[in-house]
């Protein structure tokens, strides 16, 4: 009895994987990770946006993966999701901080995640396209708590009594860093590329510990795209196992944003021109901010006063924010800085003003052309270098022809 109880004693305190600590932390970090790929790949860019193809075996891998390490169900996440890009920062979108609060999506993700769930208007909705299959509805949906019992007793299994905490850790994995830090943080602390009408950020240029979703602003700008990473120093962890995952083929890519192309010399506005800018709207008001907005800013800062480089010092940034995130305070600032200069008030103008010409895009395209066309007449005449120089640039915009095929 007594080497019995030592046998038992001695498998608590290693299990039948006797691993150094070294060995553990290895460990935990290889399943998490596998857990962060099966979010990102497969439950956002492949089942919420349709942005990439899988191989129906690494579909089901990954949602049995899903089930067994997080309870998660495809459907109810992809209706979630979905959700919340169209009602995006309002009273309808299910996880907004700038609705709810930071520290409750932060915090309480895993909550507010159960509570959309459990409204079936939401499944019904935007759930379309999942899984529907018999385990769906006899094993995964209908039992989605058996799957991390399951994980539990595996992880008991293997390393005696510390697979308790190493369960412990797998189960907050998702819920701290997907509902809290991506739908908390990535919509409230970061930095922008694009001006989407919603308060996405990147939350850091390098998206590699939580797969890629840290590159939030981008996504919510092209949300089909298969790739997050735009700029060419950041990184998209996930786009990377996406791209073995096309070398293995067990995945394709269908969409990494906008085609459009510059052609050298091109200097007349046509029909190819406003699609092409239509549909390369953010990253043309992108370089509008970069090569018209940011070296005028730069030059009245040098030849301001004190109080006046004070306020453009701190209200640069906010000429270029999308309206429908400019509050009160925000339209007072934006209000002294362009009543501070000629120049600046004429560039800020011509900015909303392009902003507009997006609006056309409910018209044809002849209203969409003349538009754009007016505008770049006013910019011209303005007779600032820099909107002569955008101008010129705007003008070589077109559809590839590939695109049109």
């Amino acid at each position: 009895m007594e080497g019995y109880t030592l046998s038992i004693l001695d498998w608590l305190s290693t299990g039948l994987w006797d691993l150094s600590a070294w060995g553990v932390v290895a460990y935990v970090a290889v399943v998490t990770h596998i857990t962060i790929v099966t979010v990102t790949v497969y439950l956002h860019r492949f089942s919420a946006h349709r942005a990439v193809d899988l191989h129906p075996g690494l579909q089901h891998f990954f949602r049995f993966w899903s089930w067994m390490t997080t309870g998660m169900i495809t459907k109810e996440w992809t209706a979630i999701h979905r959700k919340h890009h169209v009602t995006c920062e309002t009273e309808e979108d299910p996880h907004s901080p700038q609705i709810q609060g930071l520290s409750k999506i932060l915090w309480q993700g895993a909550d507010v995640y159960r509570d959309a769930a459990a409204k079936p208007e939401i499944m019904e909705r935007y759930g379309s396209g999942c899984p529907e299959d018999w385990l769906e509805h006899n094993l995964y949906g209908r039992f989605n708590y058996v799957g991390v019992a399951i994980l539990l007793i595996i992880n008991v299994v293997l390393f005696g009594a510390i697979g308790l905490s190493i369960w412990a850790l797998q189960m907050v994995w998702i819920p701290f860093f997907g509902a809290g830090v991506i739908n908390g943080i990535g919509h409230y602390w970061g930095y922008r590329n694009y001006e989407c009408p919603d308060a996405a950020t990147n939350i850091v240029p390098w998206g590699i510990f939580i797969g890629g979703e840290e590159l939030h602003n981008n996504h919510h700008t092209y949300p089909n795209s298969a790739k997050f990473s735009q700029k060419w120093w950041e990184f998209d962890l996930g786009w990377m196992w996406l791209r073995i995952f096309q070398v293995l083929r067990l995945a394709k890519p269908k969409s990494t944003g906008p085609i459009v192309e510059k052609v050298p010399g091109k200097s007349t506005l046509d029909i190819d021109t406003a699609w092409a800018v239509l549909n390369d709207r953010f990253r043309l008001m992108a370089k509008y901010r970069d090569d018209v907005v940011k070296p005028l800013i730069k030059q009245e800062y040098e030849k301001a006063d004190h109080a006046t480089r004070d306020l453009l010092r701190r209200g640069r940034s906010i000429l270029c924010r999308h309206d429908s995130l400019v509050d009160a305070a925000g339209r007072e600032k934006i209000n002294r800085i362009v009543a501070s200069s000629h120049d600046i008030k004429v560039i800020y103008e011509m900015r909303v003003r392009l902003q507009e010409v997006w609006a056309k895009r409910g018209g044809n395209a002849d209203e969409l052309l003349n538009a754009l066309v007016q505008w770049c007449r006013d910019a011209e005449a303005t007779g600032m270098q820099t909107l002569r120089d955008f101008v010129d640039e705007l003008k070589s915009y077109s559809i590839p022809q590939l695109a049109k095929a």
